[in-house]
């Protein structure tokens, strides 16, 4: 367990709070037992309509950075979006069980759809959640409807080595200035909610698990992966080559689009809500079929 900085859990849950305010109104919190432990879900949206489940980024991201997805996605899905647990959140892991291993990570998801009594659903993940979302999908081909993938890492492409240097000192001795300051210089000139901001630096000193880290999905897995899926990657993106993500990825999944959101970066998804990512997410979530 870490325990880094100066932590204070009033301030973190009141940010958290704040962001999570910019939900669309009727969004209901649900807590769901799994054997790695108590699982926060924030749902939204028809009760009849479609099950879409949303995983958040690694780090601080937690459920309510979707906050500007939210709105459009409730009105054609019954949208589910889940704190990592070990993450900073409101997930509380069971003790010393929790996620350990790839495997350990799709049991996990597999026993949230079964709490929330969803059987097939559309899935997404933004970068780290990106990476969890098509690991279960590899994992579960039947449970996964339709997937995509935002400015997903390690799924097609390695980490930038410059990055990984910019992000070092933040990783080594997390403040709340270092985080400001390291997701001003990857979000460039893209203007950042002032909340979520304040969540990011509230969230310094979490006392959240080890990540699961692992290797990129190997090529003949994804090559059998027979569902639809949508990635979509940020031009601006520090954390590795958006040009290669996308070539990569058409090169291995049979049923894929990819495309190239223009002007944004990977640290400004997805509480940034550029028009043309609501509308691809939009036309790949509704088409008829599979």
């Amino acid at each position: 367990m870490s325990a880094r900085g100066p932590y204070d859990a009033a301030r973190f849950h009141d940010a958290y709070d704040k962001v999570m305010a910019k939900w669309p109104e009727g969004t209901g919190p649900v807590t769901v037992p799994t054997p790695f432990g108590d699982t926060h879900v924030h749902v939204s949206g028809p009760a009849d309509g479609r099950p879409l489940v949303l995983l958040p980024g690694g780090g601080a991201a937690t459920s309510a950075s979707w906050y500007a997805q939210a709105a459009a996605l409730s009105r054609t899905h019954r949208v589910h979006a889940v704190d990592l647990v070990g993450a900073p959140g409101r997930s509380t892991p069971a003790g010393e069980r929790h996620p350990r291993t790839v495997a350990d990570l799709t049991d996990w998801l597999d026993a949230v759809l079964d709490g929330l009594g969803i059987g097939e659903t559309d899935l997404g993940g933004h970068s780290y959640g990106a990476w969890i979302a098509l690991h279960h999908a590899l994992h579960a081909p039947d449970r996964v409807r339709r997937l995509f993938l935002l400015d997903p890492t390690r799924c097609f492409a390695g980490f930038r080595a410059a990055y990984l240097l910019r992000a070092l000192p933040m990783l080594l001795r997390p403040t709340p200035r270092r985080v400001r300051a390291f997701l001003d210089r990857e979000t460039g000139a893209t203007p950042l909610d002032a909340d979520w901001l304040a969540l990011q630096e509230a969230a310094v000193g979490f006392p959240e698990r080890r990540p699961v880290t692992g290797p990129r999905p190997a090529p003949q897995a994804l090559r059998a992966l027979d569902l639809p899926v949508l990635v979509l990657v940020a031009a601006n993106s520090g954390a590795h080559d958006p040009a290669e993500v996308a070539a990569r990825a058409r090169e291995l999944l049979p049923r894929v689009r990819t495309a190239v959101l223009p002007d944004i970066s990977h640290h400004a998804l997805p509480q940034c809500a550029p028009a043309e990512l609501g509308h691809r997410l939009a036309d790949f979530l509704t088409a008829p079929g599979d």
